[in-house]
């Protein structure tokens, strides 16, 4: 009998993390090593926590990360984000940058 070929648990996150817009393979592993696993986490934990988790993995993640998480919890494309929220993110951005620059 034919042995049946089970995907890698990463490689399914990886799927289920790319089914969300604005996910891609580079995203989504870095989820991963930042322990986020699924979209239902991400939304649990929101844009702005999951942004931390990300940046104390790597420290070259920039504001669009920032943007691309917040359209994936939302269901949207970065891009249809409203100015008000990419303001309040752009702030939140900002003053991590500043933050961690002490």
């Amino acid at each position: 009998m034919a042995q049946s070929k089970h995907n890698n648990p990463d490689e399914d996150a990886i799927k289920q993390l790319r089914l969300q817009p604005n996910i891609g393979n580079y995203l989504a592993e870095k989820l991963l090593n930042a322990e986020i696993y699924s979209i239902d986490h991400l939304r649990s934990i929101g844009s702005e926590s999951a942004f931390i988790r990300l940046n104390s993995v790597d420290k070259s993640i920039c504001i669009n990360v920032l943007y691309t998480l917040e359209g994936a919890v939302q269901g949207i494309r970065w891009h249809s984000l409203g100015k008000a929220r990419k303001a309040e993110l752009l702030d939140f951005y900002n003053q991590l940058k500043r933050s961690s620059e002490k």
